[in-house]
């Protein structure tokens, strides 16, 4: 090939390459053209909110009450859209069984730790509370619990912990002043399950009680998986009480009140929010007294807020097709407590809404929640119930 040759080969490669370059130039140009004529769509979260309660065992009837009352949450808050630092969020519930046992307790506390949930509502009964508290707080998400009473819970220090009912302080000193001066109650035997909860709730009763001259006789001790009570009834009918206090659940409660028929005891039956339940006369099988049992729930409403909770009830039968049990409501109300603390910090990140947490001032369907330092509701009000024909009757609302 001689040098000419090369010289036409060469230009005509030089040609074909300006020509490529020219008929690319308009594709590349259109590419940025495109996009900006794209919408941008709009972001979405989502945020995990976790559930804790016992929904296997003897008391699945109340743990599965509170995990409806999540859901029910969880439910309307996507219907009704929330946006959070300026993105839209899609609320994920993330349920728990703890079966009312703390090591199963801590045990899917941690399990929600590692599957990054923002918020924690939960547990039910204080003796998984108070062990899974500190795995929250470890970890610095913050936790509500709805139900769970004993003082220690919110006083650990642990600035995660909240609580949205009445302490046993309030509960146990409210009933024990109840019990004698209002029942005339002189002498009083006091029984306990040996949970956290129930001996917690006896012990403050009995300081109570015996503060305000109620004569208490020898304490008596049972388990909360306990279904034979004639020892310990047969103990305390010799010495003729006129009031039994019972610290613990109504899956105990309700066969103690059998074997109490059986055994003819006709004294007044207390206890707390553990019995004063809608499954009471269910487990007492028709052995209660019309105004035999009297019982505190730790919370309660009256005036305007009344007609909202009786909606609520409704809203949960037509959603679940069951009544409510017990504490759905807080349930609802303290998963709303967290994402209103969301959406005031702008952000579902735990260390960054927890501070709003504490600085909550909320109507729900539970009343007005506002915290104060250690993270007990301020304010916290008790219902006093009896039962007539079957069913709770409520007494008075006491704050």
């Amino acid at each position: 090939m001689n040098k000419l040759s090369l010289t036409v080969i060469a230009s005509a490669a030089v040609l074909l390459a300006a020509c490529g370059k020219k008929e690319e130039a308009p594709a590349t140009a259109a590419a940025p053209a495109a996009s900006a004529a794209a919408p941008a769509a709009p972001s979405e979260i989502v945020v995990k909110i976790g559930h804790v309660g016992p929904t296997s065992g003897a008391i699945a009837h109340l743990g599965k009450d509170n995990e409806m009352g999540a859901r029910m949450a969880i439910d309307d808050l996507n219907a009704k859209g929330v946006t959070i630092g300026g993105s839209k969020v899609k609320f994920e519930l993330l349920a728990e069984d703890d079966a009312a046992d703390p090591k199963q307790g801590t045990a899917v506390a941690q399990k929600l730790v590692d599957a990054h949930v923002q918020g924690v509502v939960g547990h039910l009964n204080s003796g998984t509370t108070i062990p899974a508290s500190q795995i929250y707080n470890q970890a610095g998400i913050p936790q509500i619990s709805p139900s769970s009473t004993n003082p220690k819970y919110t006083r650990q220090g642990f600035n995660t912990a909240f609580r949205v009912v009445a302490d046993d302080v309030h509960l146990g000193g409210t009933l024990g002043r109840y019990a004698v001066t209002d029942l005339k109650g002189k002498t009083i035997a006091v029984i306990d399950d040996r949970t956290a909860y129930g001996q917690g709730l006896a012990d403050e009763f009995d300081k109570a009680a015996k503060a305000a001259g109620g004569n208490m006789l020898e304490r008596q001790f049972t388990t909360d998986k306990a279904t034979d009570f004639t020892a310990i009834l047969t103990a305390i009918k010799g010495k003729k009480p006129d009031i039994v206090f019972f610290g613990g659940m109504d899956a105990v409660g309700g066969p103690m009140l059998r074997q109490m028929k059986q055994l003819g005891i006709k004294a007044h039956f207390m206890g707390g929010d553990g019995i004063c339940t809608g499954e009471l006369p269910k487990l007492a099988a028709g052995a209660m007294a019309d105004g035999q049992v009297v019982c505190a729930e730790a919370g309660g409403v009256e005036g305007e807020y009344k007609v909202g909770m009786e909606q609520f009830r409704e809203k949960f039968k037509a959603k679940f097709g069951t009544d409510v049990q017990l504490y759905a409501p807080y349930v609802y109300d303290a998963v709303n407590v967290l994402v209103g603390a969301m959406e005031r910090a702008g952000s579902a990140e735990p260390a960054k809404y927890l501070p709003e947490v504490g600085k909550t001032d909320y109507k729900g369907v539970t009343g007005t929640i506002a915290f104060d330092e250690k993270g007990d509701i301020k304010n916290g009000a008790l219902t006093l119930s009896t039962y007539k024909d079957g069913k709770r009757e409520q007494i008075a609302v006491v704050h």
